[in-house]
């Protein structure tokens, strides 16, 4: 994010802001889920503790570039206004080779946020910016232990199958069903977080309408009221049972929500929870 876009933004701080304040109720009921399994926080802090966080984080500094001051500047700081803003410690951040447009934060003890180079091809700075805030909510909001296993279980499940000719296998098939639903409702607690940054509801809908089908080729042939048309007649699909119930056998295995759900909720929250946690401090530029 550039400067002089902060400066017209004038983008506020938000100092003492807690989680709660913007935690999307889905989160907190899926979250509050997983907290009434027994033993559950501290297996998978070991697991990440003795493999997997080490792994990823290895294989960053070996394969991907930092992200510094002087190392692709602008993306640094948006991840900076992004930390500011969110009041967390700043984490490494790193660019990775991969066209697919994505992003994700590994770590418990360290976390430490991804971008591929398909992603920042693909969108604006400002665009930009909401994404690395929205990986920046995912650390204020507590999500990266349970989010990266979100994003491994399923191997590991595989792997503890073979181990157990099986049966770790089935038994775990309920764990990967519940984490991926957690992980789909931590997501749009970090979208409100997002907002909350770049403080502008255009970035966040450019950003979904991009990532359900954008092309850097034809970006100007985009129009955001065919948008917004399509995202009001996803809210319509739920108008029969079995249209219900094909949305849910479409999303039980996604660890995102639908691009169309997500502008839908930031639209939502921005009229109602977005304006109330801004009214409630002063303006700082």
């Amino acid at each position: 994010m550039s400067e002089e876009t902060k400066k017209k933004r004038k983008l506020r701080l938000l100092p003492g802001l807690s989680t709660d304040e913007f935690r999307h109720p889905s989160d907190q009921r899926a979250t509050d889920a997983l907290k009434r399994v027994p033993g559950l926080d501290k297996l998978l802090a070991k697991i990440l503790e003795v493999g997997l966080e080490r792994i990823f984080y290895v294989e960053n500094v070996a394969s991907n570039l930092r992200v510094t001051p002087q190392m692709f500047g602008r993306l640094h700081r948006s991840l900076v206004w992004a930390t500011k803003i969110l009041d967390v410690p700043e984490p490494e951040m790193y660019v990775t080779v991969d066209p697919v447009p994505n992003a994700w934060t590994y770590g418990h003890t360290k976390p430490f946020i991804t971008l591929t180079s398909g992603l920042i091809d693909m969108l604006s700075d400002e665009e930009l910016f909401f994404v690395i805030a929205h990986e920046v909510g995912h650390i204020k909001g507590g999500h990266v232990l349970y989010g990266t296993m979100a994003r491994n279980i399923a191997e590991i499940v595989a792997w503890l199958g073979q181990a157990t000719f099986g049966i770790g296998s089935l038994l775990g098939q309920g764990l990967v069903i519940a984490l991926l639903e957690w992980y789909r409702c931590a997501e749009l607690t970090s979208d409100r977080a997002a907002l909350l940054c770049v403080q502008d509801l255009e970035p966040a809908r450019s950003t979904f309408m991009k990532l359900a089908g954008g092309t850097t080729r034809l970006a100007g042939e985009m129009d955001r009221d065919e948008f917004l048309r399509q995202v009001r007649e996803y809210e319509e699909i739920d108008r029969t049972t079995l249209e219900r119930a094909y949305k849910i056998l479409l999303t039980i295995r996604r660890t995102h929500p639908f691009a169309m759900q997500r502008a839908k909720e930031v639209e939502t929250w921005f009229g109602s929870g977005y304006v109330e946690v801004m009214s409630r401090r002063p303006e700082l530029a």
